[in-house]
């Protein structure tokens, strides 16, 4: 299977955030080819900031692989991760980020930094952008258009 399968996999998790009212972004941790790991965006529902979906996803498949430590996994998220999220990849080893759309204000892979590019952290992980992004950026776009809409009198 490719990037892009994995990647409507997110996206599809990422729709179930929008349903609920949350910022839809979802993510997947797959290893072996096998999802091991689920999440979407919860910030809201569970008055929890940490609640973003690549947060859900590690916390999923730790539980399900018994182990904190992420090796030879893979994460898919459809939005390029924050600072906080990119943490947590770091130190669960995950071999491979991927993600779909950028995030201007608080992207940390290029977009406002690029935390995975610092030298002195002891883990690195390899990164790669774009996958789906018009697609995942527009599930965004429209989001956010909509919430917009709704503030206008």
């Amino acid at each position: 299977m490719n990037d892009e399968f994995y990647m409507r996999e997110a996206l599809s998790l990422a729709r179930s955030a929008e349903c609920l009212g949350e910022v839809p972004v979802g993510a997947v941790v797959v290893r072996d080819g096998e999802i091991v790991g689920r999440g979407f965006n919860s910030p809201i529902g569970e008055s929890d900031p940490t609640a973003h979906a690549e947060i859900a996803a590690l916390r999923d498949a730790a539980r399900r692989l018994e182990n904190y430590r992420l090796p030879g996994c893979e994460l898919f998220v459809t939005l390029e991760p924050c600072a906080m999220c990119a943490g947590a990849m770091l130190h669960s080893r995950v071999a491979r980020v991927i993600y779909g759309a950028r995030d201007l204000k608080t992207g940390v892979h290029g977009s406002v930094v690029d935390l995975f590019a610092v030298d002195r952290l002891n883990h690195h992980t390899e990164v790669v952008g774009g996958v789906l992004a018009e697609e995942c950026g527009q599930l965004l776009s429209s989001f956010f258009a909509r919430r917009r809409a709704k503030r206008e009198p």
